[in-house]
């Protein structure tokens, strides 16, 4: 399950032109950027009223729900404007936005990244049947280099190497939304980092929907690591590289190298693990048990000292004990996990989780909070250790920005997109408060 952001809603009349809402992952995030040159080519910015597209996310029905409302309101305040929803949610679900009133159109994820897909725009007050665009997103074999110069308002920028997943954990609705594993070639993605590299971008992020899986479908079956190595060293402009969420039990031995060797690369690893319980790991058809997080976690702290972990954890799955609860709590701090992403089990309808013996609401949103509060403290200590460090921070937006580590600062130097050299002077709890070494000396 990759990370997950969710992008505003557009806030009031959008200006005539195209405005591109996104949800869910990183992967969404540099999809937006190829949906809105592709919409751009295809001449939609030149409609009367513009366009919105919403670039939604299907991995918990709450991201569904909260893609809903933001179309409603979007229609409210843009009653002349064409309404297009996309992503995973419209990929496995197109006859729900379909049916509703506020969208003209539905495309599949494969369909999005076409600027024909925009021009057949159909007229206002079409069936639903009309508005859905949406192919079967398994017959799709390959994933194409879909070159951008820039991430709009992003201080850094991400490059896809890889889409869908062949894995079916029971929980998640995402390969029915991406289809199977397929990777973009190689050097189509150096090509890619090099180009935004040369714009002057500081940081790439590498991302997919189950990126250590990268290479198992192309020539030679290449592994992430090669990748990693292979950018680092074609693309000697890349001041810094980062991976977004990986599967530890599938890291080979040429990234762990990387982790050890490659000061570009960034240490901070995200990690798909989902519970801290065997259990409940089996029943999810995970491919790693308790035992193997935690020493994955060991071993590449021994490789690169300092470096941070953040993870998915599920809270409430199907059949979970108060003890099995726990051991998910206590993984917290036995991987020594800093960057938490709770998520409160959500049923997704046509996955085997789905069917399994539910867990009260009530106990579920419990049993998350408590997850919360251990990654909260676990923050703060993190925080903490910080203190009187010296710092590289890339500069974001409004005084913010974000440590090798991954970690939030507040910096009150530097413009967006800038790698400041920094000390910690302290936290607030939810940032660490930096000083830039130029200050300091003066």
């Amino acid at each position: 399950m990759p990370a997950l952001q969710k992008g505003p809603a557009p806030e009031g009349p959008i200006a005539t032109g195209i405005d591109v809402v996104t949800f869910g992952c990183r992967l969404n995030t540099y999809e937006s950027e190829v949906m809105r040159r592709e919409a751009e080519n295809a001449g939609l910015g030149a409609l009367e009223g513009g366009a919105v597209i919403f670039n939604t996310c299907a991995v918990t029905a709450e991201a569904v729900r909260q893609a809903k409302q933001a179309i409603r309101k979007a229609r409210r305040e843009n009653p002349e404007a064409r309404i297009i929803v996309t992503g995973c949610a419209a990929q496995t679900e197109p006859q729900n936005f379909a049916a509703m009133d506020e969208v003209d159109l539905v495309l599949g994820n494969e369909e999005k990244l076409k600027a024909h897909s925009y021009r057949a725009l159909p007229d206002f007050g079409v069936n639903d049947t009309e508005k859905a665009r949406v192919n079967d997103i398994f017959s799709v074999r390959e994933t194409a280099s879909h070159m951008v110069d820039a991430i709009e308002g992003r201080a850094r920028a991400f490059v896809q190497v890889q889409n869908g997943c062949d894995h079916r954990c029971t929980f998640c609705i995402i390969p029915y939304g991406r289809g199977n594993s397929r990777s973009v070639p190689m050097g189509a993605v150096v090509e890619q980092v090099k180009r935004l590299a040369g714009n002057g971008y500081a940081e790439i992020v590498l991302t997919g929907v189950d990126m250590t899986s990268f290479g198992a479908d192309l020539p030679g079956s290449p592994k992430l690591g090669k990748l990693v190595k292979t950018i680092l060293r074609q693309v000697p402009d890349v001041k810094r590289l980062r991976l977004s969420s990986i599967d530890s039990i599938e890291a080979d031995d040429d990234l762990l190298d990387a982790i050890a060797t490659e000061p570009r690369l960034m240490p901070h690893l995200h990690l798909s693990l989902q519970s801290g319980d065997d259990m409940i790991l089996k029943r999810m058809k995970r491919r790693h048990l308790r035992d193997q997080s935690i020493r994955f976690c060991e071993d590449v702290r021994k490789l690169r000292p300092g470096i941070v972990f953040g993870a998915d954890i599920i809270a409430g799955f199907p059949t979970e004990t108060e003890t099995m609860f726990e051991n998910s709590e206590r993984i917290v701090e036995e991987c020594g996990l800093t960057h938490l992403h709770v998520f409160p089990f959500s049923p997704r309808e046509g996955t085997p989780a789905a069917r399994m013996p539910q867990l009260r609401r009530e106990v579920i949103k419990q049993r998350a909070a408590r997850l919360r509060a251990a990654g909260e403290a676990a923050y703060r200590r993190h925080l903490a250790s910080l203190a009187g460090t010296r710092q590289s921070i890339l500069v974001e937006r409004d005084g913010l920005g974000r440590t090798e580590g991954f970690t939030l600062a507040a910096i009150n130097n530097g413009a967006p997109g800038e790698i400041v050299e920094a000390v910690v002077t302290g936290h607030d709890g939810a940032r660490l408060i930096a000083a830039p070494l130029a200050a300091q000396a003066a």
